[in-house]
């Protein structure tokens, strides 16, 4: 009981006293029937007759306490308000683990209060204490409840605090888990830990951290989130992963959702191959340009992913594939192949090439001619063609 100048004790004689004390545990007992009836989650239906008897003696031993308190004028016995406070902090926090809320536990203290009070009261009323003393007895009474219920909340919102907390950090390796391609058995040991549902399958999705919050809002609430920096092979506080179960029921929502949120989306695997998933993102974000911040589907890239896992090998394809144009000026080099590409790619239907290159036909034609002249043969060779499709079906690197 803080009281800043003010007495923290009240003058009762030694007879009110001792009736006092020995009409605790009745007061305990009316106390906690008073809770268990007004308060919902403090049935006792809840708790069980066992319970019932434990807060009725934690009850009746904090009464005693601050009976000891408020009427004993030394220093050491104001002192063994320290274990209450401990007492009620550690029930705190017992209640936020029992799920029970800070509001039910306010209720219960306030409720507890009253019906202890008017316990009280009725017996020192009968014993004619002066108004003035049982005024100051009462004023000390809600001051020592104040005080214990304060240091319940504090442990329930220290709870709440440390508790959500560890669940976080065992989801975010949970996460990472899935990511660096653990075994089965590990996923699923993690999974069941932290009391994560088994979706069916994951999608990783890749995307700037500012738009986190605002995504999975919109997605699967057991979507699981990791930062950048925490993610393997990404290192970046300005990304973010996010794996989303269950998202091949409406892959196209959730690219629609993700719009300009600079989001790259991998394909869907069962939730024990979320790798594969990453690191296909992990591929795209280094290959594919981003237009306008807008979504990358990588289902919509598998031809430049494929040519790309093997970027020196693709390299030498090309440099052998295109060595007829070696020695012809690097403009035309570059006319004749983009004129071969589409030529190959349209099969040699004149008029649609024209549309690509939006040329006239005869302009393919002339070039075709000279694309003829310098390849000779080896464009009726079907293994040489193969080649040729294979080396310009997507732009060299810079």
């Amino acid at each position: 009981m803080k009281s800043e100048g003010t007495a923290t004790t009240v003058r009762l004689s030694p007879a009110v006293v001792r009736e006092l004390r020995s009409a605790l545990p009745t007061i305990a007992n009316r106390t906690v029937a008073a809770v268990t009836s007004e308060v919902s989650e403090y049935r006792r239906a809840v708790f069980g007759s066992e319970m019932g008897v434990a807060i009725e003696g934690a009850v009746e031993l904090a009464l005693a306490t601050f009976l000891r308190v408020t009427t004993t004028q030394d220093d050491e016995t104001v002192a063994s308000l320290g274990p209450a406070r401990e007492a009620a902090y550690s029930l705190g926090r017992g209640e936020a683990r029992a799920g029970r809320t800070m509001e039910a536990l306010l209720g219960a203290y306030r409720v507890g209060a009253r019906a202890a009070w008017e316990e009280m009261a009725a017996l020192i009323v009968r014993r004619r204490v002066p108004a003035e003393t049982v005024a100051r007895f009462a004023q000390l009474v809600f001051s020592y409840i104040d005080e214990l219920s304060g240091a319940s909340v504090a442990g329930h919102r220290d709870e709440l605090a440390t508790s959500g907390r560890v669940h976080e950090q065992l989801l975010e390796r949970l996460a990472v888990g899935l990511l660096v391609g653990e075994t089965l058995d590990q996923l699923t040991v993690r999974a069941e830990r932290v009391g994560w549902p088994v979706p069916d399958t994951l999608t990783a999705v890749v995307l700037r951290s500012a738009h986190v919050a605002n995504a999975a809002q919109l997605l699967d609430p057991n979507t699981l989130r990791l930062a950048g920096d925490l993610a393997p092979h990404l290192g970046s506080d300005e990304l973010a992963v996010l794996l989303v179960p269950n998202a091949h029921r409406s892959r196209a929502a959730l690219i629609s959702g993700l719009a300009g949120r600079g989001a790259t989306v991998g394909p869907t695997r069962s939730w024990a191959e979320a790798a594969v998933s990453y690191r296909r993102v992990l591929r795209a974000i280094d290959l594919v340009l981003r237009p306008d911040n807008e979504p990358i589907d990588t289902e919509a890239h598998l031809i430049a992913l494929v040519l790309s896992a093997d970027g020196d090998a693709l390299h030498d394809l090309r440099t052998r594939a295109l060595a007829p144009l070696a020695d012809v000026r690097p403009a035309v080099a570059d006319r004749l192949t983009e004129t071969l590409r589409s030529w190959l790619l349209h099969q040699g239907r004149r008029d649609e090439v024209a549309a690509e290159l939006n040329v006239h036909p005869q302009t393919v034609r002339y070039r075709m001619g000279q694309v003829r002249e310098v390849f000779g043969e080896a464009l009726a060779d079907p293994t040489a063609t193969l080649e040729l499709i294979v080396a310009m079906a997507i732009p060299e690197p810079t």
